[in-house]
């Protein structure tokens, strides 16, 4: 080799260490992961004639397929460590997070779901099969099925057992979609549930904490929820408090709707296993991972309408209204503490790696 190859190879080696790379912070689901999106995704990609598409950056995309409908597509890939936890496992979470992904559109009737498979050389097969039947549950509770998938096999240590991507498709009525960006100045804000059970309870179980058996994911199907919620009144906006938590979502309805949102604090649901397990462990419940709870905006109007008819669901006897959509400080967030007014931001960084 000449000394001329040896400077080329060193000023290569040098040249690819200013390469960024991609970190756990990328896919939190805060402002990193916002960014990436941008760049990988959606600055690459035409625009579209749907009424939602992948610059909205929504919950799924919404595409016309006549004068009277549209279709609605999400897709997601899951992947959680431990992969059976308290309150369920990851393939209950792959059809949750789908069913409910396409629920978020006001999609709650699944017409099929896709699954598919990457799994570890080394897995055992029974390990498989428990996320299989797991999943064929949760399909039944959100009333959905499976009608095509795939199947991959890695090596063994070339990834971490098992991951999975589903993809959902639904119809509504042509403009019946709900995007995530719908509020209007007066709306009331509902959550449907207690937050932070899922980031909490799996951060608990993987560090080996023992807080008491009340604390489980909350991860599950919430289709039937939503329908009776939009029943029930006008539901403007929707989202699902996964990634980021509560903190992340509502300070991204909040700038996508150029309007402010003031919270009660307060008024939030946690949990007492919840609020304990969080202080002890320095994590806040407004900043991890919902499975199990809508986040929505509600015409003044029909709040306690909406309120009442998702506390007569099992799965939404702890809603609660927790503020307001108002004109003030637009894009952000503030949080009423009882002593104080503060503004609530989206967590940095990443704080529990793979847990959705």
């Amino acid at each position: 080799m000449s000394d001329t190859d040896d400077v080329g190879e060193a000023e290569s080696s040098e040249d690819n260490s200013d390469d960024e790379v991609i970190t756990h912070a990328h896919g939190a689901g805060g402002s990193q992961m916002a960014e990436l999106i941008e760049s990988l995704a959606v600055s690459r990609f035409a625009e579209t004639d749907a009424d939602v598409g992948l610059a909205a950056l929504d919950d799924g995309s919404v595409q016309p397929i006549d004068d009277d409908h549209s279709v609605v597509v999400t897709t997601d890939s899951h992947v959680v460590t431990p992969l059976f936890f308290r309150g369920g496992d990851i393939g209950r979470l792959a059809v949750s997070g789908t069913v409910n992904d396409l629920a978020m559109m006001g999609a709650t009737e699944p017409l099929a779901l896709t699954s598919s498979l990457i799994i570890e050389a080394g897995t055992p097969q029974t390990t498989v099969e428990r996320v299989t039947e797991s999943m064929r549950e949760a399909c039944e509770e959100a009333g959905a099925t499976v009608t095509t998938g795939d199947t991959k096999v890695m090596g063994s240590g070339e990834m971490d057992t098992l991951a999975i991507n589903t993809t959902g498709v639904a119809v509504v009525p042509k403009g019946g979609h709900v995007p995530d960006a719908g509020l209007s100045v007066g709306d009331k804000l509902i959550v449907s549930g207690t937050v932070g059970d899922h980031g909490i309870s799996l951060l608990s179980e993987r560090e080996g904490f023992d807080f008491g058996g009340d604390l489980e994911s909350d991860v599950q199907p919430v289709n039937d929820l939503v329908r009776a919620a939009m029943d029930a009144g006008e539901v403007t906006a929707m989202k699902d408090p996964t990634r980021g938590g509560l903190a992340t979502v509502l300070n991204e309805m909040a700038s996508k709707a150029d309007v402010g949102i003031d919270v009660e604090e307060q008024s939030v649901p946690v949990s007492g296993p919840v609020s304990s397990a969080g202080e002890v462990l320095g994590i806040e419940p407004f900043d991890v991972a919902c499975e199990g709870v809508v986040v929505m905006a509600v015409a003044s109007e029909d709040a306690e309408a909406v309120l009442n008819a998702l506390r007569d669901n099992p799965k939404g006897e702890d809603a609660a209204i927790i503020g307001d959509v108002v004109e003030d400080h637009t894009g952000q967030v503030v949080l009423d503490t009882g002593f104080g007014r503060r503004y609530l931001s989206p967590p940095e960084g990443e704080q529990l790696p793979r847990i959705c």
